[in-house]
Parts: structure tokens; sequence; C-alpha cells
């Protein structure tokens, strides 16, 4: 029994790393096939391209193509590390510029819970309009429940912004008090084993969350490709519409669209932060902060910053 045992976990462990390498060789020439032949998923007045579409992007062959292009990348960043560099510089700008936009939102948010108060309080009105010749006209309590909507904006699109800026709470048990080489080694584990994975999970699980809120048949994660393919003769658009009350906010659809928008900034800032663990660790003390564009509060604030 325990040799039969035995053979049988050395079987399995054979099968995962084949089946392992296998995807990862595939991954060049599906990566080739889906940019030769976008129509296939990219032309979405066939039902059945957007059904590839929904398929791919939360399957096996999208993660083994990210995967291998991470693969790739890093490879090539290690025999040249300006690449690898630049790499960082291009993701930790993508972080900012968005995060940096998308933080107006806070703005907004408090602007028009002003807007609010005023408009019940002061004016006694039940609607508000906005518009230039064409008014968008709807029910205060619409605008109240898409304040909710500006927060999903900053906490989605602004954390890879505050990871970059250093701004997110850390429980410190033993980092601060280890060398500067070991922290790097601390952040590489961080980046693999956490923050990819993780992100992968929310991707996943997000993927097929936001579809069924936005077409009927109902995708699922289990659908093969062929049954989904199937499920097209019947497709039609039916983008979430429902509120929490009668005259509330009825888009919440775009709160799975944020979600898959997290997951995938969250990964990408994931190589980003990997890359430059990486690079202090082999550059040395030197290097730490290289290109790193961090906020100011201004001169004679120095002291303040790193702490908001």
């Amino acid at each position: 029994m325990q040799d039969e045992n035995g053979i049988s976990f050395f079987g399995a462990l054979w099968n995962g790393l084949l089946w392992f390498v296998q995807n990862i060789a595939e991954a060049f020439y599906n990566f080739g096939y889906a940019i030769t032949h976008p129509q296939l998923w990219l032309d979405w007045s066939n039902k059945e391209a957007i059904m590839r579409f929904v398929y791919y992007g939360g399957s096996v062959e999208f993660f083994f193509v990210v995967f291998t292009a991470f693969l790739v990348m890093t490879a090539i960043g290690i025999y040249r590390r300006n690449f690898m560099w630049g790499v960082v510089r291009v993701l930790e700008g993508f972080a900012n510029t968005t995060g940096r936009f998308f933080a107006w939102a806070g703005l907004l948010m408090v602007i028009q819970q002003i807007v609010i108060v005023f408009m019940q309080r002061v004016f006694a009105r039940p609607d508000m309009a906005f518009g230039l010749g064409i008014p968008f006209q709807m029910d205060i309590s619409w605008y109240a429940e898409e304040l909710k909507l500006y927060n999903a904006l900053v906490v989605c699109l602004c954390c890879t912004y505050t990871f970059v800026q250093g701004g997110h709470v850390r429980v410190d048990l033993i980092y601060a008090g280890i060398s500067h080489r070991a922290k790097r080694v601390v952040d590489m584990l961080g980046s693999i084993l956490f923050m990819m994975p993780i992100a992968v999970l929310v991707w996943m699980y997000g993927w097929f969350f936001m579809w069924r809120h936005l077409i009927v048949p109902k995708p699922s994660a289990s659908d093969t490709l062929d049954r989904l393919v199937m499920k097209s003769r019947a497709l039609r658009w039916n983008v979430e519409t429902i509120g929490f009350s009668p005259n509330g906010f009825n888009a919440y659809f775009l709160f799975k669209i944020l979600l898959v928008a997290f997951a995938a900034m969250v990964f990408l800032h994931a190589i980003a932060f990997f890359y430059r663990s990486y690079l202090e660790f082999v550059e040395g003390p030197e290097s730490a902060g290289k290109y790193l564009d961090k906020d100011s509060l201004g001169e004679g604030e120095e002291a303040y910053e790193g702490t908001h």
C-alpha cells in the first residue's frame, strides 16, 4: 500500500510538473494566436466572440500567458538591469498617475454631500438636475447612494498609488531590525507569495462575478469554452440596474468592474514591487528608493512626509 501510494504520489507530482511546463510552452502559441485572430474575441458584434472573451479572461490559458510574460521579462531584466528598472518606473508611474487622478473623487464626494445637504435642508428639493443642454435629473437619494461609488474609486484605483507612497498601515514585528538585503528578500517573498496569488484569486472570482451582472445567460467559472459558445446563441446584454431603494443608485455593476480593475492593478504592482526589491537587493543600500516618485508636502514639511 505504501509503495502504491508512493508511486501514485510521485506520478501525480510528475504529471503536475509536466502540465505546468506544457502550459508555459503553449502560452507562446496562445498569445500569438490571440493577437493574430483578434476577431475571434474582440468582434463583439458576434455573440460567440463575447463568450470567448468571457471564457479566456478567467481561463488557465490567460493565466499562463501572463505568467510566461512575467518569466520572460524577469529573465531579460536579470540580464539587463536597465530594462527591469524601466519596467519598475513604468508600472509605478501608472500606479501614481491613476491614483493621483482618482484621488480627486474624495473631493467630489465631499462637494456632492454638501450640495445634497443644501438641496434637502435649505431648498427642500426632492431631486437634483445637472447638465448642459440635456439635464441629468435624479432623486436626491440616487446622488446620496452614489457617494459609495466615489469611495470605491478611491479604494480600488488608489490602492497601488498608496503602496508606492508608503501610505498603507503595516504591522512591523521584525522588519525594521533586519538588514537591507534581508528586507528585500522579505519584500520579494511577500510580493510572490501573497500579493500575486491574492490578486489572481480576486481576479478569478471577480471576473465571472462581473459578467454575471452584465449578460445573460449567466456564465460560470465551471463552464467550458464549448458550453459558453453554445450559450452565446441566447446571449443578450442585461446590465444590472437594480438599486437598494426605489429611487436609489442603480449602477452597481460599476463596483464589479472596479473589483476586476483593482485585482489587475495589484497584480501589476506586485511585479513592480518584486522587481524593485530584487534590484535593491542586487545593487545594495545605495539603490534604496531609486527612481521612486513620492509626493512631497512642500519645502519645510519633510518631517511630516510618510506620516499621512
